[in-house]
């Protein structure tokens, strides 16, 4: 009997895509910032159709049209179901849609905007209180059997949110903010579902928004002083300490980078090469909730 593959085949360190409309690349800085990406080892990258303003997956759209070569060297990643209220968009309050059409037409402007025939994955974005599982599972299927995506997952649901949603079809990941400055997935049963499931999580905002570099708050003052000391003994940048920190997580999560800057991607994978003890992932931790474990 075939089984049947429910992970992806994700790259360790995904790209992420938010702010690729603020970069301000040409299409041909674009393609070689795509190309340098994947000169690193970063096959996939992280989208959103929200983000951007509805507008940065056709900005990576353009790089793929103007270089279509690259796509079959990447995995394209995507997330819909927030109806986000702008002036493209003038609904009367932001809101939550996994009905079947909204998905369907989401997923198809994807396609179009990406200039991609598949996705490799994509994820509900944020937990819709009307979802009914059953007939999201149905709308996934029908979309895997026109061959539009290869895999589903989630993105910031809780565990019962993964766990109801995942009994109707199989879900790939669910997507969750980790960082040294936000703790709340080690202890809210999402990675622990992970674990127990031996599906890898991904990790937005490894470095939380920036925060962590350049924050004042009395957290991140406390973190950043602990990591510094760390980083200056293992010989290494804060930022590829961060992404350290994530990937030592026994779940092995997918980090997802936010820069533009080559050389942020460069340090992130750097990363995959330092091998936390515990300690030292203990006193990242134990800066973070200002007291030591319990």
């Amino acid at each position: 009997m075939t089984t049947v593959r429910i992970e992806p085949e994700l790259s360790p360190i995904v790209a992420g895509m938010w702010r690729i409309a603020s970069w301000n690349l040409s299409v041909q800085a674009r393609v070689r910032w795509i190309e340098q990406a994947l000169e690193l080892g970063v096959t996939s990258f992280d989208h959103a159709d929200i983000y951007g303003d509805y507008g940065a997956e056709a900005l990576f759209g353009e790089a793929l049209r103007a270089a279509p070569a690259l796509r079959s060297r990447m995995q394209l990643v995507t997330k819909c179901g927030i109806r986000l209220r702008s002036a493209q968009r003038p609904y009367r309050v932001s809101h939550y849609d996994t009905s079947a059409g909204y998905i369907r037409a989401q997923v198809e402007q994807s396609l179009r905007q990406l200039h991609a025939e598949r996705l490799e994955l994509v994820l509900i974005h944020r937990p819709d209180y009307l979802m009914d599982a059953a007939a999201l599972a149905g709308t996934f299927a029908a979309l895997t059997r026109e061959g539009k995506v290869a895999h589903w997952g989630v993105s910031n649901h809780s565990s019962s949110q993964f766990a109801l949603l995942h009994g109707h079809h199989p879900l790939a990941t669910n997507q969750i903010e980790l960082s040294p400055l936000c703790l709340d997935a080690l202890d809210d049963g999402t990675l622990d579902q992970a674990q127990r499931l031996g599906l890898r999580p991904m990790a937005w905002s490894p470095l939380a928004g920036g925060r962590l570099i350049t924050d004042g708050g009395e957290q991140a003052v406390r973190v950043r002083a602990e990591m510094e000391a760390i980083a200056a003994r293992l010989g290494i940048g804060l930022a590829t300490l961060a992404f350290a920190w994530v990937l030592r997580h026994p779940s092995r999560p997918y980090p997802i980078t936010g820069t533009g800057r080559i050389e942020g991607v460069r340090e992130a994978v750097a990363a995959l090469d330092v091998r936390l003890d515990a300690e030292d992932w203990y006193a990242i931790w134990t800066a973070s909730k200002g007291h030591s474990v319990p």
